[in-house]
């Protein structure tokens, strides 16, 4: 299984858990400390299909998705990025 980071691009509006630009979490098989379970539960499927060597046909990049948290009113937008073992 391959390692995936997500990280905050885009955030608008006040999030409740105070997620911010540039802040980074890695993405297994449980919920991350400090991360939104809400976001978690929409991230988790994309970052399943990369952990396992898949890719999202919309993507340019193979190994990356991006996803916005379900909150309409304060979006958090994340890169999820495949980490290369080097």
């Amino acid at each position: 299984m391959r390692e995936v980071i997500a990280k905050v691009i885009s955030q608008k509006g006040n999030c409740v858990a105070a997620h911010k630009v540039g802040d980074e979490f890695i993405i297994g098989q449980t919920t991350p400390a400090g991360f939104c379970s809400w976001a978690f539960y929409t991230l988790f499927p994309f970052a399943q299909v990369l952990q396992f060597g898949g890719s999202l046909p919309w993507e340019a990049d193979a190994n990356k998705a991006i996803v916005a948290c379900p909150d309409p009113a304060s979006p958090v937008v994340f890169e999820l990025m495949v980490r290369s073992k080097e």
